[in-house]
């Protein structure tokens, strides 16, 4: 009987037939032609290898013995040289050690001859299954670079800047990573992103809250546990570390691991080696460690809460991530890009923020920092209804952040415009100061301007002099 594809449709399938016995050739050829395949013949390596140069194929089906060809030879060519094509090889002498010779070289599968019709249909249909997850897979992993890579994180600020520039410094190192900076500034994104910039990308990237868990049950999370070793541990179970062998494991909150998991932290980051809860046995991984934590430890140290020699096992490298409220510049590039994120999530069509409402965003502070920006930007497009964005569809504390209109009097009125602006531009410039802490170059890339510009306004507009400014301005 004839079986029907079922995971793809055959006329979408392309298959390249090599055999040097031309009349197999030519009648295996007719009947997966007539089975609705797209079928190209070559009866020697030449032809074939011009034939895979020419067109894409989805499976190809090698004769181990293709006259003075060798199917294994072309085998490893396509492997190498076309490696999204699945190969099954077919031969007249097969032996158990051939099979297996096939596998190991690449080969989805080995027939023999004389061939099935319907074993033939059912490799076909396997084979192209597994081609199918391999192409699915593709695609997922082309997603999580575009979502967690280098460029998933937004930002021009130049302490963005230099961070990214890190991130690609460092992620083929072997180094630990340290990452720092308040909640909600994106810690996590950047642990991934120096895994997805790394060469263990395809490897497991696997994170770990460790303060969402209690001491007992963190430890059992990462290091696993042996069946009996306490109440409830009815099996074994395969701990975070041993998961991530080979790629990338992300410890976030580490401040908040107690003083007995820091001993074994510490280890583990030594040697990488490790025992179970309850166990014996002693595991060695090959895995990257990147931790995170929004707390001063060099603080937590000094109050023996945090061990010394720890901190400075996991302090090689580290990355301090700026808060949002340090980087107003990035707050309508975030909100543009979550804007669109969520238009495109659910169907709505807003061209983005007023000037307003842009300008009391960079006057907030986010206490949440990304996190929350994102969580407000969300909410302002489900719950807003015009093609524009304004100030009205912001929380009430951050409509608070509005900069108060300009009220001019009948006298301001008789100045020119250059005096009027005046007033304004001062309060500005003073205020930016004030947040980068008299630090004129942050000043003057935070307000866009160079660093000739701010001096020469700041001497106008008597702002050289912090403390004279705040004797007779505050």
């Amino acid at each position: 009987m004839n079986l029907k594809m079922n995971t793809r449709t055959p006329k979408n399938s392309k298959i390249l037939l090599v055999d040097d016995d031309k009349h197999l050739l030519e009648s295996m050829g007719d009947w997966l032609a007539d089975q609705g395949f797209q079928v190209s013949l070559a009866s020697d390596g030449e032809s074939a290898r011009r034939r895979l140069n020419e067109t894409t194929f989805d499976l190809a089906l090698f004769d181990v013995r293709i006259g003075h060809d060798d199917g294994f030879d072309l085998l490893a060519e396509c492997k190498k040289h076309h490696p999204n094509v699945v190969v099954v090889l077919m031969t007249g002498y097969a032996t158990a050690d051939t099979g297996i010779e096939a596998i190991r070289a690449g080969a989805f599968d080995l027939v023999t001859k004389p061939l099935i019709d319907d074993e033939i249909l059912i490799c076909f249909d396997r084979a192209l299954s597994q081609q199918k997850v391999i192409e699915e897979n593709e695609q997922l992993k082309t997603q999580l670079d575009k979502r967690f890579g280098r460029h998933s994180i937004i930002g021009n600020d130049h302490r963005m800047q230099k961070t990214f520039d890190m991130v690609d410094n460092i992620a083929d190192t072997k180094a630990t990573v340290m990452i720092t900076g308040e909640s909600g500034t994106g810690k996590s994104l950047i642990a991934r992103a120096i895994h997805q910039r790394s060469n263990r990308r395809k490897a497991p990237f696997v994170e770990v809250a460790c303060g969402a868990l209690p001491d007992n049950l963190l430890e059992s999370e990462l290091f696993g546990h042996v069946a009996g070793s306490f109440t409830g541990a009815t099996g074994n179970k395969v701990g975070k570390f041993k998961q991530a062998d080979g790629g990338t494991i992300f410890l976030d909150e580490i401040g908040t691991a107690s003083p007995s998991l820091q001993v074994k932290l510490l280890r583990v980051l030594q040697e990488l080696e490790f025992e179970q809860v309850g166990g014996a046995e002693t595991f060695r991984v090959n895995t990257r460690i990147i931790l995170a934590t929004n707390e001063d430890l060099a603080k937590a140290v000094a109050e023996d809460r945090f061990r010394q020699d720890l901190y400075y096992r996991v302090n090689v490298i580290n990355i301090e991530l700026p808060s949002l409220h340090q980087r107003p510049s990035d707050i309508p590039i975030l909100a543009k890009h979550f804007l669109e994120k969520v238009c495109e999530e659910e169907g709505k069509q807003i061209t983005g923020f007023d000037q307003a409402s842009l300008q009391a965003m960079q006057q907030y502070k986010w206490p949440g920092n990304v996190r929350e920006l994102q969580n407000i930007v969300e909410r302002a497009v489900l719950l807003g209804n015009g093609p524009q964005l304004g100030i009205q569809d912001l929380p009430s504390h951050i409509n608070a952040c509005q900069v108060e209109t300009l009220t001019i009097s009948p006298l301001a009125q008789r100045q020119t415009l250059k005096a009027a602006l005046e007033g304004p531009e001062r309060q500005i410039i003073l205020q930016s100061l004030r947040e980068n802490n008299w630090n004129r170059n942050e000043t003057a890339e935070q307000l866009g301007v160079n660093r000739t510009t701010l001096y020469k306004k700041m001497k106008k507009l008597g702002l050289e002099n912090p403390r004279a400014v705040a004797t007779q301005w505050q």
